[in-house]
């Protein structure tokens, strides 16, 4: 595999390489990470509507796609990517749409819509994970039930006081977790 290819972990385009252009700061979740969060979310990928933010190469939405979400909304700002990220869902007719827009700009035009799972693996580098869950934490972009999931660099975790920790690990140099609410409902879900 090349260095700008990802592999889909599981589901029904199990093993199939998707390229990605080569982008500055653009980091694909590593695979066992991927498996990882994977299987946390089973009971809640299927049927799923997913925002992947700061969408990059893609692949946690594309691996939610395939493990049978409904439907995938990838935000991405480098346009170049953004319209691979279109022509990859046109080959795998996934059911999905992609846009062309910062995480924030895009949260703020659609402060209306919720979604049962967002993704949230902004480069490392700056505050975006912790500017993004304090945007994410005013208005409710979750339905009842509904999860983020993070990742950071190691070490780097910003202030998760508003939000109940349901899964957190290490892996390389990532942390990442899943996150609800404070005021979520208990989490009645076997995730192991």
């Amino acid at each position: 595999m090349t260095a700008n290819e990802i592999r889909i972990i599981g589901g029904k385009w199990k093993r199939r390489k998707l390229r990605f252009h080569p982008v500055t700061d653009l980091r694909p979740t590593l695979g066992r990470v991927r498996e990882t969060m994977a299987n946390w979310l089973r009971l809640d990928l299927p049927e799923a509507e997913v925002l992947d933010l700061f969408a990059g190469s893609g692949a946690l939405g594309l691996e939610a796609l395939s493990r049978g979400a409904r439907h995938a909304t990838f935000v991405e700002t480098n346009k170049r990517q953004a319209a691979q990220l279109t022509a990859t869902l046109v080959e795998l007719d996934g059911s999905g749409v992609v846009v062309n827009s910062s995480a924030a700009e895009f949260l703020h035009a659609n402060s209306a819509k919720q979604w049962d799972l967002i993704f949230l693996d902004p480069p490392f580098a700056g505050h975006w994970l912790g500017d993004t869950l304090q945007q994410l934490s005013i208005a409710s972009y979750l339905k009842p039930h509904g999860l983020i999931y993070f990742e950071c660099q190691r070490g780097q975790l910003p202030d998760l006081s508003a939000w109940q920790v349901h899964r957190q690990a290490k892996a390389g140099d990532t942390e990442f977790g899943l996150l609800a609410p404070s005021t979520h409902p208990s989490y009645h879900r076997a995730s192991t």
